[in-house]
């Protein structure tokens, strides 16, 4: 039986113990995914290396969709455990596995058929575009099996088994680091094989995170038409702003990656090594966004407040002092770096200047995520959406573009890095922000009815009516649903926003 573990005991032990055994999962696929360029370099053709970088893009897209479906999963189900509404978790749990399902198999459909449009987008031209569209042609198909597995992942981590999910992906790094060589080397298959390896990766961690969820957990329900209808709200309502969040930031590093390709392929087979190096370097940071989420979401639940507020503390001074260990770490073993992947010229001089002086600047990115997985629990995801797309277009595009032009491909990563600092901060400030109005709102509830025991309903609908529709049509759109903020309360979050940087918005004289 479910139950919420996260609203008693150490903050910072929950933080350490979620955080460390997703990042173990999620490392182990990253280091596979590393493994790839490794193999696909003992080929000897630079171009297949910046195959994978361009495809690497575009698949990163599709993956980022399926980790806003699944932060829907996960808030969801975590705030009715942290609440001991454990029916109501099972139901919550199987539309949004249906409804993750349905999107990723239109997603994947849409991505198939204009693969050569997306990779000339990105700046993949000759050779290269067509090695990585080969290799995209056999993954891509493949995307519900991840996006679903995700979803079941966070699912196990709502409930506190961490340790499931770590072994679900550590499942599904074994399995590509097996098949890896064999399709590659002994079936002549190149980067194909690579694909290949990649597709029953991601089924073998589809198949354990679903015998978790389904026979260990026993948190499956059945399949209900009228349930489904009326759940599909709430559940946009976090999906539809977590889905547009974390594709921001595939579309913002395809406009490095775009700016990167136009130094040469060189360059960006450097950059694909660094796509792969950070994951696997930061995966903890990765894991802490996924972390914080269902400890916020379960104490939001039972309605203990200063253990929202602590969480979010704990997780930022976690990020900052994981993220100086690992930069110093990189600094000191770049050359080693550049060794193994068999990196030459521009490729290295990227690496190298990555390694010294960007790769500390993570902490902000870090502290954004943290951020964003508080912004989706606590019933305003639409501020998720406004953070990231922010940083993902006047974050990084005129940083990355001037950047580029005054300071070549090293202000490439300069201005990205620029971008992240100015968000990641004003993404922190807001956090703390909301959570003091959270609380505010339950307390003033709570006086108001004279009954201690406040209902999560009582205190998230005063947000959570903010991203629903005025007029909730059974036939609505998911496209409709992920438009649920009114231009009203466009102008309430940016007046917000800008009081933190010490502008009057004017759409305040409306309200």
């Amino acid at each position: 039986m479910a139950v919420a573990k996260f609203v008693q005991g150490s903050i910072l032990r929950h933080i350490l113990v979620m955080s460390s055994t997703a990042a173990v999962g999620i490392s182990a696929l990253f280091v596979v995914d590393l493994m790839d360029i490794f193999f696909l370099s003992l080929l000897g053709e630079q171009e297949l290396a910046a195959a994978v970088g361009y495809a690497g893009t575009i698949s990163f897209f599709t993956t980022s969709i399926g980790i806003g479906l699944s932060i829907a999963l996960g808030a969801l189900v975590s705030r009715a455990i942290g609440a001991k509404e454990i029916e109501k978790a099972k139901r919550l749990l199987l539309n949004s596995a249906v409804v993750t399902l349905v999107i990723s198999v239109v997603v994947a459909i849409c991505v198939f058929i204009f693969i050569p449009e997306l990779l000339a987008l990105v700046g993949a031209t000759g050779k290269t575009a067509e090695l990585a569209a080969s290799y995209l042609y056999i993954l891509v198909p493949s995307m519900p099996l991840i996006c679903l597995a995700m979803a079941l992942g966070s699912a196990l981590r709502a409930v506190g088994d961490a340790k499931l999910s770590m072994i679900s992906t550590l499942v599904g790094g074994g399995v590509n680091a097996v098949f890896d060589p064999i399709f590659i080397f002994m079936f002549a298959m190149g980067i194909e094989g690579a694909a290949v390896a990649s597709v029953l990766a991601r089924l073998a961690v589809l198949v354990v995170a679903a015998r978790g969820v389904i026979v260990k957990h026993n948190l499956f329900g059945r399949f209900n038409k009228e349930h489904f209808i009326a759940d599909l709200t709430p559940i946009f309502a976090i999906a539809g702003p977590a889905m547009l969040t974390n594709v921001a930031t595939p579309i913002g590093n395809a406009v490095v990656t775009r700016a990167i390709a136009d130094f040469g392929d060189s360059y960006v087979a450097g950059w694909a090594v660094l796509g792969r190096l950070i994951p696997v370097s930061f995966g903890m940071i990765f894991a802490l966004s996924g972390a914080v989420g269902p400890i916020v979401g379960q104490n939001y639940g039972a309605m203990e407040f200063g253990r929202v507020k602590e969480s979010l503390t704990r997780a930022i001074q976690f990020c900052c002092a994981y993220v100086l260990v690992v930069s110093v770490l990189l600094f000191f073993s770049r050359n080693q770096i550049i060794s193994v992947f068999d990196m030459k010229g521009d490729a290295a001089e990227l690496i190298l200047f990555f390694c010294s002086y960007i790769a500390v600047f993570f902490i902000f990115s870090g502290v954004l995520f943290v951020a964003n997985a508080s912004f989706n629990n606590l019933g305003k995801a639409k501020y998720s959406t406004l953070f990231n797309v922010g940083k993902a277009t006047i974050g990084t595009i005129p940083f990355v573009y001037f950047g580029a032009l005054w300071g070549g491909v090293h202000g490439v990563l300069v201005g990205q890095a620029i971008g992240s600092i100015i968000f990641g901060v004003l993404g922190v400030l807001m956090a703390y922000r909301l959570v003091d109005k959270v609380r505010g709102v339950a307390e003033r509830q709570t006086e108001t009815t004279g009954a201690f025991q406040t209902t999560v309903a009582e205190v998230t609908s005063e947000f959570d009516e903010e991203l629903s529709l005025s007029s909730q049509s059974p036939l609505s759109s998911s496209c409709t649903n992920m438009a649920m903020v009114t231009e009203e309360q466009d102008c309430e979050a940016s007046n917000e926003i800008a009081e933190l940087i010490g502008v009057k918005g004017e759409g305040s004289s409306t309200k």
